[in-house]
């Protein structure tokens, strides 16, 4: 089967896995009230986002001093690290300027409706759905029954996140299937690449021979596509969530459901490839025998293993990258927080969130790459503990592979 084609399968199955399991959105319409220049500031990167925001800073402390408006720093930062049923571009005074995805609902009563989030914006009301301002449904899109209560419909809509997911995927396909065809036609002694296809020729050159290859060992090439798919999706999920713009800014690894997606597929990746010395080693270890009969103690330590294991993986991608998030968003609200302590005050915590702003969006670009790297580093070990052979089948593969040489 040839290499390229490989790639698109394994990447086609991994995005319909994430993609089926994305989570609901928690906000899109909630009423939460926030100063319009944070509107402004809030967008998904907030390195940008700032500049607006410190540009505005007066028109926020007119409005705080006024008591019109009050900014809720934690709906703030919760909002805009959460899903949403629509792509918010910008904002321009009260103006917001939104592409609105569509809404795919299957009613209690009413069966199946396709519609666009457009008629459902500002708390409105279409064919019976509307989207619930707080409750236990806050965020997400309810179904008004005939007896007055409101429930949570089948809904399958495409979502921002779900929607970065795809135009990401895309871009992680048509980057690795273009710097591909480079190599087609040409000979092994022709000149190496320069320029991006270079770069990304040492990037997978060096994920090999440094992770894949000395941690899975004869199996590598036959685990390689998965672990470098998985490489270059996260990665660029994590530099598209940096990006302040459309089509960037969505939060898509730093999502629990998108992580755990992943995290899934490393577990079914271990433990369908397993040796049999690998389940020997999870059931009947070599141990002392008190130790596995007649209370199977380490037995059962080694199965929990089995699902802690990808557990750790999901958990360390979706903290760090929603921490970044997070903190970037907090710096912003200090702009707004700080209004009400006067122009001195205000001023100086402005340019000091500035500052640590530009600080964590640099630093948020090495995690972007780290969390990449060490998923995949993780994900390499997990299998390679998994192809462990027993002393005498890695005897006879030892001979095997010398008689090759």
């Amino acid at each position: 089967m040839r290499p390229g084609r490989t790639y698109l399968r394994l990447t086609t199955a991994l995005l319909c896995a994430l993609c089926a399991l994305a989570p609901m959105p928690r906000l899109a319409a909630r009423g939460t009230a926030v100063p319009a220049a944070a509107e402004a500031a809030a967008a998904p990167d907030a390195a940008a986002a700032t500049t607006a925001a410190a540009a505005s800073a007066p028109d926020a402390a007119a409005e705080a001093g006024s008591g019109e408006r009050q900014l809720d720093v934690k709906n703030f930062v919760l909002d805009h690290v959460g899903d949403s049923y629509e792509w918010h571009i910008t904002s321009f005074g009260d103006r917001h300027w939104n592409i609105p995805l569509p809404v795919i609902v299957r009613g209690t009563e009413s069966g199946w409706h396709l519609f666009s989030s457009r008629r459902l914006h500002g708390g409105a009301e279409y064919e019976g759905f509307r989207i619930a301002a707080d409750g236990p449904h806050a965020g997400k899109i309810v179904e008004r029954l005939a007896d007055g209560t409101d429930r949570r419909p089948l809904d399958l809509s495409l979502t921002k996140s779900a929607a970065g997911l795809l135009i990401n995927s895309l871009v992680t396909v048509l980057v690795v299937l273009g710097t591909a065809r480079w190599y087609r036609g040409r000979r092994r002694d022709a000149a190496a690449p320069r320029g991006f296809v270079g770069l990304f020729e040492m990037l997978v050159q060096s994920l090999m021979e440094d992770i894949i290859e000395p941690c899975i060992g004869a199996n590598a090439r036959r685990f390689a596509p998965y672990l470098l798919t998985v490489f270059c999706f996260i990665f660029l999920n994590n530099l598209m969530g940096l990006v302040p713009f459309f089509p960037g800014g969505a939060n898509v690894t730093g999502n629990i459901a998108v992580a755990l997606v992943l995290a899934a597929a490393t577990f079914l990746v271990v433990n369908l490839f397993g040796t049999r010395a690998y389940w020997k080693e999870i059931f009947w270890p070599e141990v002392p025998a008190w130790l596995k009969v007649p209370l199977p103690i380490v037995p059962l330590i080694e199965f929990v293993g089995v699902f802690t294991k990808p557990f750790a993986l999901m958990i360390r991608l979706f903290a760090n990258i929603m921490a970044g998030h997070a903190v970037i968003l907090s710096l912003t609200c200090v702009v707004f927080v700080t209004v009400k302590m006067g122009p001195a005050i205000n001023g100086s915590m402005t340019g000091l969130s500035v500052l640590f702003i530009i600080f964590m969006n640099c630093l948020e670009l090495l995690v972007a790459f780290l969390q990449a790297y060490v998923f995949t580093m993780l994900s390499a070990v997990f299998i390679g503990l998994a192809q462990e052979h027993g002393h005498e089948d890695g005897e006879t593969e030892t001979a095997e592979r010398d008689k090759r040489e």
